[in-house]
């Protein structure tokens, strides 16, 4: 069966005003409209860097004890958070998980190309 939603626990977690932490969410595959609708925003096309911000917000479709997953959440998050969300999001709406490796011509060793990241 094919998986649209994916469990994640956040490294760190986000911490709400209360100081309430939150780890535990649920992130689903992105639509072509997640992709395309956010660069019409005022803020992307400002600051392309804030894509991500809009991309996580709309797939990022639960967080334990947050009522709704917005783009405030996600800017509120820590770095090591927003990092790990965004290799989930690669990860979960590539092609293949397994990237394809690679050999050095120079030396014959074999690695795995860096991920190119959405948003950045």
């Amino acid at each position: 069966m094919f998986q649209t939603e994916f469990e994640f626990t956040l490294p760190c977690g986000y911490q709400d005003g209360s100081g309430t932490l939150h780890r535990e969410g649920v992130m689903r595959r992105a639509t072509a409209a997640d992709e395309i609708l956010p660069l019409k925003d005022p803020r992307v096309v400002k600051n392309p860097s804030y894509l991500i911000v809009i991309l996580l917000a709309r797939v990022v479709t639960r967080l334990e004890g947050v009522d709704q997953v917005n783009p405030k959440i996600i800017e509120d998050l820590y770095a090591t958070d927003l990092a790990f969300l965004q290799k989930l999001y690669n990860r979960i709406n590539s092609l293949d998980d397994d990237r394809a490796q690679t050999t050095c011509p120079s030396c014959s060793h074999k690695f795995t190309p860096e991920e190119t990241r959405a948003g950045g």
